[in-house]
């Protein structure tokens, strides 16, 4: 047994899967994001689709699905409302841009929410770290401004699901008398993202699980030092979760092909356009992605089994697992070694890539003690076996 498998057997990681309102779907790389437009796609983001991928995550034992915000997609909160129909148990972690909302209709939809779909919404708190993309919705705040209302905002809205009636003037938000006539229960977990000092600071105090962008095991080791420390110092502590696509196979030679011929299908002259348009971007994390792939198709391994070839021409998480499942595997528990214990994934096509991961990864995680399927009830993913009943090589 390697250190690796040694890990604290009691620890169960959470997979999240993602839903692709962001333009589509596809067998290619559908990129945008960040103030870039959404490339194209061959299956549209409509509730059919949509709906097949959410059924298929959550058979496999997804918990929930991140679904992205922004003007380059479809509304988190209508599309993942439409959802809830057509889905039985997956939970949603809704994207959403504080600022853009009052505070208090924030609280009020996610009660509404979380009360109408039986407790299946996650909030995953965005900044928004393009002024461009922001002033599209009329919000004229730089960076640092809008992290100090992202703070007051998240005050307000936590001390209402506290059931408090709340009175509160801060340097942009204000409220008077503000009380929810139905508190959310549960009440949903707060996610947050962001490298910068300024989004630390914040998560420190608001966050239940910060996230962090796919870099190597060391540099998200120190990322999730730094964010323990400040919330230690707030009196809090939070868990960590890390976004990133997979491209898993029954072998690694097969992975590697598929990550070859996603790159093979980009076009240079889009790589630059795309690239150029994210250099833009006032986010740090999409700074460090970037600096991952340095525009560049050659040297994209950045670490064993991590990818940065999606980052070519994808804003946001820009890495992805790429291996046999056992390889994928091993790469899941180091990151839980360094502090990670949630997972929001995905792939191209989300619907097969659900499958893919569900069936050949989380098998093995299961035999390991690191994870179990939330609903044990539903049927199993079975690890992938080799003609002669031998699980697939590595």
């Amino acid at each position: 047994m390697t250190d690796l498998d040694q890990l604290d057997q009691k620890t169960h990681l959470k997979f999240h899967w993602f839903l692709p309102t962001n333009g589509g779907d596809g067998r290619q790389v559908v990129g945008g994001g960040h103030g870039v437009a959404a490339g194209p796609s061959g299956r549209p983001a409509s509730v059919p689709y949509l709906g097949q991928v959410a059924r298929g995550a959550e058979d496999m034992g997804f918990e929930a699905a991140l679904t992205p915000a922004g003007a380059w997609c479809e509304d988190a909160w209508l599309s993942t409302a439409m959802l809830t129909q057509v889905s039985e148990r997956l939970k949603f972690l809704v994207a959403f841009r504080p600022g853009l909302i009052s505070p208090f209709l924030a609280a009020q939809m996610a009660g509404t929410f979380q009360n109408l779909s039986g407790g299946r919404l996650l909030l995953n708190v965005v900044t928004g770290g393009e002024s461009h993309e922001q002033r599209m919705f009329g919000d004229f705040l730089d960076k640092e401004a809008r992290y100090q209302r992202c703070d007051e905002f998240l005050t307000i809205v936590r001390a209402l699901w506290d059931g408090e009636t709340v009175d509160f003037a801060g340097k942009h938000l204000q409220v008077e008398n503000a009380s929810l006539g139905q508190i959310p229960d549960p009440v949903p977990a707060i996610y947050f993202g962001g490298s910068s000092e300024a989004a630390g600071r914040v998560a420190a105090r608001h966050a239940d699980v910060y996230l962090t962008w796919g870099e190597a095991p060391e540099a998200v080791a120190d990322k999730v030092d730094r964010i323990r420390k400040l919330a230690a110092d707030e009196g809090r502590e939070i868990r960590f979760g890390i976004r990133m696509h997979t491209i898993t196979r029954d072998t690694s030679a097969e992975a590697w092909a598929e990550a070859d011929r996603l790159i093979s299908g980009i076009d240079p002259t889009t790589v630059a356009k795309v690239q150029a348009g994210l250099r833009k971007s006032e986010s740090e994390g999409q700074r460090r992605m970037l600096e991952l792939n340095g525009g560049s198709t050659d040297d994209l391994e950045i670490y064993p089994n991590v990818w940065a070839g999606v980052g070519l021409v994808r804003g946001g998480a820009g890495t992805s697992l790429v291996g046999s499942h056992e390889e994928v595997a091993d790469r899941i528990a180091e990151y839980h070694s360094v502090g990670i214990d949630e997972f929001i994934l995905s792939a191209y096509p989300h619907l097969e890539g659900a499958y893919w991961f569900g069936e050949g990864v989380l098998p093995i995680l299961a035999e390991r003690g690191l994870w179990e399927h939330p609903h044990p009830t539903a049927v199993s993913a079975q690890v992938p076996f080799a003609a002669d009943g031998r699980r697939a090589a590595s």
